[in-house]
């Protein structure tokens, strides 16, 4: 088995705020990331497949279909956007790295391979990053 990995990057901006919080806890959970006009980030999205290479093109996947699927499906929507403001399909997403894992994971999956994608890895910054391998059984976990 094979893992290939693309990396592409995106800047956005975020609100951190929950509808389910109140405005002080919203303000003691996320704290300056609960400004009211936001504040953005430069992004590193890493999006995983694994597979055999094919015996013919010695590739587990086209490096330029990657990059289109990934393109379309995510960073096009995302790239120079507001996260919570400019996304129809992140709304009423609160926009951590972890929940952007999962809803770009959701945007991705159906376009590769069945089977084939196996972690989108969001870098919010240097230090802060979320990874994400699907719904899996445990049975299913690795």
């Amino acid at each position: 088995m094979v893992y290939l990995t693309r990396r592409v990057t995106f800047s956005a901006a975020h609100r951190l705020w929950s509808q389910h919080l109140t405005e002080e806890e919203n303000y003691h959970i996320y704290d300056k990331c609960a400004n009211p006009n936001g504040h953005g980030h430069n992004y590193t999205l890493e999006v995983t497949v694994r597979g055999n290479p094919d015996p013919t093109t010695g590739m587990v996947m086209n490096l330029t279909d990657m990059k289109k699927i990934t393109n379309e499906q995510v960073v096009d929507w995302v790239d120079h956007k507001h996260l919570n403001y400019d996304v129809p399909w992140l709304e009423n997403v609160i926009p951590t790295a972890e929940m952007l894992a999962i809803a770009f994971w959701k945007r991705l999956e159906p376009g590769f391979p069945t089977g084939s994608l196996y972690e989108v890895k969001l870098h919010e910054t240097e230090n802060n990053v979320a990874a994400y391998r699907g719904e899996q059984t445990e049975a299913g976990r690795e």
